[in-house]
């Protein structure tokens, strides 16, 4: 597209894309000098336009050698900008959009396992996923320039629907304003990110975004069993349908029976009762297969049309991973990084382990300390034994972080090792048959956010490299 093909202007300039950041600009990009929480951009522009920007959209003077054009407001023009740019592929697409403490991720995915790659495309912390292609991506909701190419390709792949991961944080960043939801699903709240918030009522309202900005035709899909569910109930605008053990919830949870390789589930919908044996182990997997459910049903998929393709669920990267090395124990890996989510995870692990549980965990510097003896107490309380290390520390110390993780703890069962590589792999010589081992914090991430920088890391990789390493055979 051409620049006076996006703008009433003179500039016969030929643009490739749209960019924000004036590292990630390429020839032939239009850079548009939009205003963050700590930069703005229009003092980015000569760098922009060394990597080769042909034309710049601004708020205020700037004196450059490319086209410049003047709008009143960057932020607001941004996504207006990229949705004409790449010809409003969101209008093309149902959007599912997923909020939640937790849980995110796993409902998410499971919803494109569910409907299909083929016609569903996937968007959150494990990249952006179809059919088509497999791509790693920074963000969970990534910015409006990343996201609107990213539709497009979905749409241009073929996908009819698109499921999302809609952070707390991309709505108080405004990253969704310009979207409009088919679905909209609540798996849980619980206190997290008041770094960002500041209150709890913060957060949720930034979660009650989302059921908002569902289409007055679509679906509000809540978890009854939430203790906030009245609130999030009453922001929603489309038809709402709920799940959980409720008597209340449309569809509810009779039974559940965790199981060494899943979990069997009795359920109850519209007047009838499903057997199911899911492959995912935990109660709280329990509720994020029927929010999915509810998600297909939306999308006029009988409940035995979706019982007959459980066998389609793999594994969620990351969550509740199991990983398979030939070893005697269990290894677990899984993202698990606020109180709710280490309870749950720490229970349901002393209600089936055989042996002993042996946890790898830390927590994030640079955010809610106050957070981190509740974490370490549950961490210390439910495990046999513990090894405390790096999670992403910043520009925090790891051992300040660590005194924080036992503050509110008297057991010993701990010990320190600040590099999180050797933490795993210590964790792994003491396992012995019938133990399971916890990772914890980082799940799937590609990397370790050290002082400024982004360090190439996986927990997944570390554990691959321990047994390549010892050759060890079982």
């Amino acid at each position: 597209m051409r620049l006076n093909e996006l703008y009433d202007c003179p500039y016969d300039v030929e643009i490739k894309g749209i960019k924000m950041n004036s590292k990630e600009v390429v020839p032939g990009d239009l850079f548009i000098c939009t205003k963050g929480v700590t930069a703005d951009r229009h003092d980015y522009v000569e760098d922009a336009i060394h990597h080769g920007a042909v034309a710049i959209v601004a708020s205020r003077k700037i004196d450059v050698s490319v086209p410049v054009i003047y709008v009143e407001d960057t932020n607001r023009e941004l996504p207006h900008l990229c949705s004409k740019f790449y010809r409003n592929p969101q209008d093309q697409l149902a959007l599912v959009g997923i909020t939640g403490t937790n849980g995110k991720t796993t409902v998410a995915m499971l919803i494109q396992d569910l409907l299909g790659s083929d016609i569903c495309g996937y968007v959150g912390t494990n990249g952006i996923k179809c059919h088509a292609f497999q791509e790693s991506i920074r963000n969970t909701t990534p910015d409006v320039d990343r996201m609107i190419p990213y539709l497009r390709r979905f749409a241009d792949s073929g996908c009819k629907i698109v499921s999302m991961e809609t952070s707390s944080e991309a709505f108080f960043r405004k990253r969704l304003d310009l979207f409009r939801f088919q679905v909209s699903v609540l798996t849980n709240i619980t206190q997290d990110h008041l770094n960002i918030h500041k209150t709890l009522e913060n957060y949720i309202d930034c979660k009650c975004k989302l059921f908002r900005k569902t289409k007055k035709d679509g679906f509000c899909i809540l978890n009854r069993d939430d203790e906030h569910f009245e609130t999030v109930r009453s922001c929603c605008s489309g038809k709402v349908l709920t799940y959980g053990t409720s008597e209340q919830a449309d569809l509810r949870i009779l039974k559940m029976k965790s199981l060494v390789d899943g979990t069997d589930i009795t359920f109850q919908f519209q007047e009838e009762t499903y057997d199911v044996h899911s492959p995912l182990i935990g109660e709280f997997n329990v509720y994020n297969l029927m929010a999915a459910f509810l998600v297909g049903y939306c999308f006029q998929l009988s409940m035995h049309d979706l019982i007959a393709r459980i066998d389609r669920i793999s594994m969620i990267p990351g969550r509740m991973e199991l990983l398979k090395f030939g070893q005697p124990y269990q290894i677990i890996l899984d993202y698990a990084h606020t109180p709710d989510a280490l309870q749950k995870i720490l229970s349901y692990l002393d209600k089936v382990k055989k042996g002993r549980l042996i946890t790898v965990t830390g927590s994030a510097g640079g955010r809610e300390q106050e957070k981190r003896g509740l974490m370490g107490k549950l961490v210390l309380d439910f495990s046999d034994h513990v090894i405390f290390t790096m999670d992403d520390p910043r520009n925090e110390d790891v051992n300040t972080i660590i005194d924080d993780l036992i503050s509110l703890s008297d057991k010993k069962n701990y010990e320190r090792i600040i590099n999180r590589e050797e933490a795993i792999f210590h964790a792994l010589d003491l396992a012995k048959e019938n133990d399971i081992v916890l990772i914890a914090g980082k799940g799937r991430d590609n990397y370790m956010a050290y002082r400024d920088l982004y360090l190439p890391y996986c927990d997944y990789d570390e554990v691959k490299k321990y047994f390549d390493t010892k050759k060890a055979l079982f």
